[in-house]
């Protein structure tokens, strides 16, 4: 074979390895988070982090379509057959992980264990008008509430299903140490502090997932992850400001994706204890905000100053609800009239998967007004662990937090934040929890209206808790990637897919 014959024959070999060693490449999609997840047990954390790793390997009671609709997933249907009882038919041929059948005792079992107040799932506030699971049959299960519960389909959005066999088995620590479900991907391994990776479920039931491996790294921080973006040693990013994501503006190799949440950005104050436990002084420190500024010289994603814990998406939203009024100059005159009461140092918790020029432009806010504020950065689950103290008076003076249930119902945001009961609470008011309590039991919608309208002018008048925006959410992402990000926030692995 002559030397001219040699190279079209290598490079005929060459244009058909290309293909292949491309399609090799992305078998593979490497996610950029803030931090490693808290836990991959679904029935504890409910953060980002936790929840964008695990919700792939688990299946949920039911689950939301992109365009925000409640649908299908282990339940196959449902029906409400009493005002305290909803009766679900568990789809059939889902197998976990280890090849065992889910089965409607699996159902129960997960039920049963994140509504258990010895398990102590931080979720618990979420899920505990549930005071029974029964199975009927092979295929069917019946949840029973304590009083009828409005807001229990979209709270069932979040509940996983976890094998009994093996939860039980392994304990709490364990099933976080290897855990199984159902979902489109399988754990693979967990590297403590470097990355968590996950393998195609190929007997999946659902819609595959399109790539073979899924590593999900830790890079806490945003102009890493940006810049592995541009790398491509990361093909989605997370948790990016308007700042950072500009950075991959007119590069034609990336993407940055974003979409309106139904997340609301807020500060917890601990209303319990000193200094925050004298209402004028909460109510300094919301005049002292100025959350336009924040929203229209910091963000600038999209996002809007919020009224209120909740958003227009939000069923409880009260309209026509007005803000607390920036008002430097009155903030300082409270301050300045409560002498030493006021100059208790207040620690500011936060974590790096939070936006961090928020919160120093909250500190520097109330520092001008004559608080003393001092931030306390720590990693994601010490911050958690801090926030649901068993005390509430344990917990931080003042926190930024960004919360969403993904319920699109009030109940999902103010129970827990607001009832005194919840172990993200730093609220005691008996009015305030009968209210609440009357809006998560009654099936008639005005009534339910009324009592969030009620709620939302006793945290007003009270400043229990500060809104600051309603957020938007922004990714960046290889050019390649093909993937409609949602309201819900969720990394949902097999609705995403490439194409170079």
């Amino acid at each position: 074979m002559s030397v001219t014959n040699s190279l079209k024959a290598i490079a005929i070999v060459l244009a058909t390895l290309v293909p292949a060693q491309a399609a090799l490449a992305k078998d593979e999609l490497v996610i950029n988070l803030v931090n490693e997840p808290a836990t991959l047990d679904p029935h504890m954390q409910w953060n980002p982090d936790s929840y964008y790793v695990y919700r792939n390997i688990f299946d949920n009671l039911v689950t939301r379509d992109n365009d925000g609709k409640i649908v299908p997933q282990v339940a196959e249907s449902w029906k409400q057959i009493s005002d305290t009882e909803l009766e679900m038919d568990i789809r059939s041929g889902i197998t976990f992980h280890d090849g065992e059948a889910l089965t409607a005792d699996d159902v129960v079992y997960s039920v049963k264990r994140i509504t258990d107040p010895d398990f102590s799932s931080p979720q618990l506030g979420q899920f505990n008008s549930i005071v029974d699971a029964r199975k009927v049959d092979e295929d069917t299960v019946v949840l029973v509430t304590s009083e009828p519960y409005p807001a229990l389909m979209a709270q069932l959005v979040k509940l996983s299903v976890v094998p009994e066999h093996v939860a039980s088995e392994l304990g709490k620590e364990g099933f976080n140490e290897a855990p199984v479900g159902s979902g489109p991907y399988k754990f693979g391994s967990w590297d403590r502090g470097v990355q968590v990776t996950l393998t195609r479920n190929a007997d999946y039931w659902g819609d595959a997932g399109a790539f073979e491996t899924v590593v999900f790294k830790a890079v806490p921080d945003a102009s890493t992850r940006v810049a592995n973006l541009r790398a491509g040693t990361a093909d989605l990013v997370v948790s990016l400001d308007s700042d950072i994501a500009m950075q991959l503006d007119g590069n034609a190799d990336t993407q940055v994706l974003t979409a309106a949440t139904e997340r609301v950005g807020f500060m917890g104050m601990n209303t319990v204890r000193a200094p925050l436990n004298d209402p004028e002084l909460r109510r300094a420190v919301a005049m002292a905000i100025d959350r336009e500024g924040i929203v229209e010289g910091i963000l600038q994603g999209g996002e809007s100053v919020a009224t209120q814990l909740a958003t227009s998406s939000h069923f409880g939203f009260v309209e026509g609800a007005e803000p607390i009024p920036y008002d430097l100059e009155k903030a300082k005159e409270i301050v300045a009239s409560k002498g030493d009461a006021a100059k208790v140092q207040m620690q500011f918790a936060t974590s790096p998967v939070y936006d961090q020029r928020i919160v120093q432009a909250i500190q520097q806010m109330l520092n001008e007004a004559g608080f003393n504020v001092e931030i306390s950065m720590t990693d994601m689950a010490t911050y958690l662990k801090l926030a649901q103290s068993p005390e509430q008076d344990q917990r931080p003076d003042l926190s930024f937090g960004r919360w969403s249930c993904a319920c699109q119902d009030v109940d999902g945001v103010q129970y827990p934040l607001l009832h005194s009961s919840s172990n993200w609470s730093r609220v005691n008011d008996p009015e305030l929890d009968k209210l609440l309590e009357t809006g998560r039991t009654t099936l008639d919608e005005e009534a339910r209206l009324a009592a969030y309208a009620q709620v939302q002018k006793i945290v007003e008048e009270n400043t229990y808790i500060l809104p600051l925006y309603q957020a938007a959410v922004l990714y960046g992402a290889n050019a390649g990637l093909k993937w409609q990000p949602t309201a819900n926030e969720s990394l949902f692995l097999n609705r995403m897919s490439w194409s170079d």
